[in-house]
């Protein structure tokens, strides 16, 4: 099989595959743009099973030359644009790559891939190439982790993975020939499937932004292409309600709204509710699954509970001791997929540590409830001993969500003068954000309470819109070197 010429399939003939600005590009235009891009790839030395480094912007461009290398047997590695030299470094050396394709504009890209990179314009002009058939279980691409606790992992999937993808599409009911507009970007999971490769397989038109969008762009796309579904992060829908009120009226005909990559609020679920008449849905998902396996059924969204898993995916909550936990009792979500990697590239502790038996460790905390929602609780290696017992940062940062003057908190573990764990809280909002986020944490036990909460003006996070919590650490931790 192969993944690209899977979700190409000869369906869907002369309909519109792709829309970014003025471009327009059929199915079929972009098949043969894909075999194109694989007979350059080819002609330049490309070889069945090596992998091909790609720093594009989300153009159509960008997706034939992906595909091809896809088509061609090659493994597809799309990568942030806004990594660090450091970064770009590693992935080099990582991925063993002797080719990649960039766009003229990332200089930093550039400047450590430019010995590798080769002219993209040349993907267009090459005689197209059959697509080469290879076994279900070999790799097709490659995705990095965001890296927010260290250095990107190279996870890959296979081609087999093109079966399991848009799940969330037949959970929505979204139909063929219907458009969806994914923020998200393709170097990112949730942005590859929901933007790229299930609108494909599922005769889906996909509206690109070729750019970071913010909310005036989202704005601009909708009010010109309609989307019947929106696909994006909790950041960016803040981000639209903070525009004018009527400024939002042609998000009233978008039929479904999804958010991925990070947790919902109740705040924000109510707030778009109030705003738009929309119902915000929560997806869920890891780049080790490649494919989303849990979403909030229509119809049910508060805010708090992530969601049910697909039909596709199985998951189990274990504690610490390997055993299922107690009803609503907290426990660690292991997850088996079709789509699933086998493990992470060149390590092979990592890999041991988290994918045993056809099953991947998430590290995440769930509580499963007694109508079959999963409650995401935080992250395992997030809780903190404080006076002798456990506390979720995520209860801080529910509590402090209460608040109408807070927007978004973020809690993390700091050591204090005497090298004990506590608690900091950061929040964005009004210029009451923190006194309002105080206030609301004096409900809490008081070994729960934050020792120090601060305001700041937007929390910093990945480009796949994760909270860099030793970010926030790294703020507090030199405001008390420079009052010790």
């Amino acid at each position: 099989m192969n993944l690209a010429e899977h979700v190409l399939r000869n369906r869907y003939p002369g309909r519109a595959a792709l829309i970014c600005g003025e471009e327009q590009v059929t199915r079929d235009e972009l098949a043969t743009r894909v075999a194109r891009a694989a007979g350059g790839l080819r002609a330049l030395g490309v070889k069945p099973g090596e992998q091909v480094l790609f720093v594009m912007r989300d153009t159509p461009e960008f997706a034939a030359a992906w595909l091809g290398a896809v088509h061609a047997g090659a493994v597809a590695v799309a990568l942030n644009s806004k990594l660090s030299e450091p970064d770009y470094r590693h992935i080099l050396a990582d991925s063993r790559a002797r080719f990649a394709i960039l766009d003229d504009e990332f200089a930093a890209a550039r400047a450590v891939l430019g010995s590798i990179c080769r002219d993209r314009l040349a993907l267009a002009r090459a005689e197209p190439i059959p697509s080469v058939d290879v076994a279900p279980d070999a790799p097709a691409l490659c995705l990095y982790s965001s890296g927010t606790t260290g250095r990107p992992k190279g996870i890959l999937h296979a081609h087999r993975a093109a079966l399991s993808i848009g799940e969330a599409f037949r959970a929505l009911g979204v139909r063929e020939g219907e458009r969806v507009f994914t923020t998200s970007k393709f170097f990112f999971a949730y942005g590859l499937e929901h933007g790229l490769l299930a609108p494909l397989a599922m005769g889906v038109t996909s509206i690109l932004s070729a750019d970071w969008p913010d909310a005036e762009a989202v704005m601009r796309i909708i009010e010109r292409h309609r989307p019947h579904a929106l696909f994006s992060v909790p950041t960016i829908y803040r981000r639209l309600l903070a525009e004018p009120g009527g400024r939002l009226a042609p998000l009233r005909a978008v039929r479904h709204f999804v958010a991925g990559g990070e947790r919902l609020s109740p705040q924000l679920v109510q707030q778009w509710r109030a705003a738009v008449d929309g119902e915000l849905l929560n997806l869920y998902g890891m780049s080790e699954g490649f494919c989303a396996c849990m979403m909030t059924p229509p119809g049910t969204s508060d805010g708090l509970r992530t969601g049910k898993p697909f039909p596709i995916a199985e998951v189990r909550l274990l504690d610490a001791d390997g055993a299922e936990p107690p009803p609503g009792e907290p426990g660690v979500l292991w997850l088996r997929h079709p789509a699933q990697a086998r493990g992470y590239a060149n390590l092979p502790d990592d890999t041991q540590s988290q994918f045993r038996d056809g099953w991947f460790c998430s590290r995440d905390l769930f509580v499963r409830d007694a109508e079959g929602f999963y409650v995401h609780q935080g992250r395992s290696d997030e809780l903190v001993k404080v006076a002798g017992q456990w506390v979720w940062p995520t209860e801080l940062e529910q509590a402090a969500l209460v608040a109408d003057a807070v927007t978004e908190a973020a809690c993390v573990p700091v050591p204090d003068g005497e090298g004990l764990q506590r608690l900091a809280l950061f929040v964005t909002g009004k210029e009451n954000a923190a006194s309002a986020a105080a206030g609301a944490c004096e409900r809490l036990p008081r070994h729960k309470r934050p020792k120090w909460i601060r305001a700041v003006a937007e929390l910093p996070r990945t480009a796949t819109g994760k909270v860099q919590r030793y970010k926030l650490r790294e703020i507090l931790e030199r405001e008390l070197d420079r009052s010790g």
